[in-house]
């Protein structure tokens, strides 16, 4: 398109295209009375590469099937006949929502590129702390020229930078419980130097791993007994079996096998119809085994690599042998299927009374997931022991504990009787030893829940008539307590045993 300017010449128009490079040439000619200026646009188009690290936003639905377009990192391009798709992790979201998607469903105006990172800068006098987030390159929007800037920095999952440490044989690492950057009970250090990671855990958490490859799931279907699981997290499987459509497991043993064939001829030897191990506890069609990590190694092996399937902040170590499982299961004509586990240590310097706890997601929101709380404090009652988990907790798990911990505690303070007519009178200590629940949780829960008062030079409770409905409505919900009466355990002294 050419148009007449003021002197007579003729001007060159153009538009400006999204991702392509433009060359322009101008050439004067000299003709009677006049000079004509012919503008030529010489334009190149080019196929933009997104790349690893490149972020822009992504199109999926949310919880309500409507359309967004968070912000989301590509992690991994796979190419297939025909076309390309990207793994994608949404800045913000739980890793579990990371998924393959098609490049339709990528917005490609607002796309940035990741810059070299520079040398890996000290923190603290630290080495090897890295940088909050890389510098990005930003491409301009079509037609705008308008350049957006890069989105701000996520800050860190994992709280304060820590130092590498070397792994030790035989024992696993846990994240302190000051560490943890997703858990709102947690703290950052206060002099800011991370402290070494306490070596205890059997699924341990620990963020050095956090690779390319471990951030992205490599399982797409687990077949568990009738259930057809869909992984959130990375879970290191043999790598064989890692590009299979479905891994399947047997429900009573959990081993793992590449194909329906390889499972049918596996149940006609496994003479398993319950987890191994001593059943503790029974009360209709629910049971609890409990499970020796070194006795059934095997099994606990495996049922920790199921787990790591569904817990992102815990990393897998095989040694199982200081670790005690309890397996919840459902009773029917078939055999004894698993519902969820948690695992704690036999012996814990720190009163930990569960290391890891999961409901399998067919179970979920169905209370099995208190259930596993109320019998794991349940079995601290019975050591006359008071007990807290490990840290951090999951976003799901905190959840659930602060939901049992405010039901327990609201229960106790309910049932209270005035005493003469005064008002009722209990201590932090007196709750703590009634519910094993550890002094710490009980005052933390007491401060979430707002009814800690300073009234008079001395804290009062006070019990709003919202927290007492509330309450009443959520323990009409709760249909599955732990009877006591039905639980056959003897705490064993472990102290006095060699090696477990």
């Amino acid at each position: 398109m050419f148009t007449d300017d003021q002197n007579g010449g003729f001007v060159g128009g153009y538009s400006i295209i999204q991702n392509c490079y433009t060359i322009t040439t101008f050439i004067c000619r000299c003709v009677p009375s006049t000079f004509i200026n012919i503008h030529f646009q010489y334009i190149f188009f080019r196929q933009v590469d997104v790349i690893e690290g490149c972020r822009l936003p992504v199109l999926r639905k949310n919880q309500e099937n409507e359309d967004e377009w968070p912000l989301a990192e590509i992690l991994s391009v796979k190419e297939i006949p025909g076309r390309k798709l990207y793994y994608v992790h949404y800045i913000d979201f739980n890793k579990r929502l990371d998924e393959w998607v098609t490049p339709e469903r990528l917005d490609m105006k607002k796309l940035q590129f990741p810059k070299k990172e520079a040398k890996t800068p000290t923190k603290n006098g630290l080495p090897g702390s890295r940088p909050s987030s890389p510098e990005r390159e930003v491409v301009r929007a079509a037609g705008t020229g308008a350049q957006h800037p890069p989105s701000r920095p996520p800050q860190p999952q994992n709280g304060t930078a820590r130092r590498p440490m070397p792994n030790q044989p035989g024992r696993k690492r846990k994240q302190p419980p000051n560490c943890g950057g997703t858990d709102e009970d947690s703290q950052d250090s206060s002099d800011g130097i991370p402290s070494a990671p306490r070596m205890t855990g059997s699924l341990v958490s620990d963020r050095s791993h956090d690779d390319i490859v471990t951030r992205m799931k490599n399982i797409d279907c687990i077949e568990l007994g009738r259930h057809r699981l869909k992984p959130w997290y990375f879970s290191p499987y043999p790598q064989e079996l890692t590009t299979l459509p479905i891994l399947y497991l047997c429900e009573f043993c959990l081993k793992y096998l590449k194909s329906l064939k390889c499972l049918q001829r596996h149940l006609t030897k496994c003479n398993l119809r319950h987890p191994p191990g001593n059943e503790i506890y029974r009360k209709g069609t629910i049971s609890f085994f409990e499970i020796d990590g070194r006795k059934n190694k095997t099994y606990s092996q495996n049922l920790c690599l199921l787990a790591k399937c569904f817990l992102d902040h815990k990393t897998l170590y095989y040694d199982t042998d200081p670790f005690l499982f309890y397996v919840m299961t459902e009773y029917d004509s078939k055999g004894f299927h698993i519902v969820g586990y948690f695992s704690k240590e036999k012996e814990s310097t720190e009163d930990y009374n569960v290391a890891c706890i999961l409901t399998l997601p067919p179970y979920q929101r169905r209370g099995y997931g208190k259930l596993l709380i109320e019998f794991s404090y349940e079995l601290s009652k019975v050591e006359g022991k008071t007990g807290t988990p490990e840290k951090p907790l999951s976003d799901l798990g905190l959840l659930s504990y602060r939901s049992y911990w405010s039901q327990t505690i609201l229960e106790i303070l309910m049932d209270l009787k005035p005493d003469n007519g005064e008002r009722p009178q209990i201590t932090i200590n007196e709750i703590s030893e009634i519910t094993s629940v550890k002094k710490e949780d009980v005052i933390s829960t007491l401060q979430y829940l707002n009814l800690i008062n300073y009234y008079k030079g001395q804290y009062i409770l006070t019990l709003s008539e919202d927290i007492v409905e509330g309450h009443e409505r959520a323990m009409q919900k709760r249909h599955l307590p732990i009877d006591p009466k039905c639980l056959h355990f003897t705490p064993k002294d472990w102290s006095k045993r060699g090696k477990w």
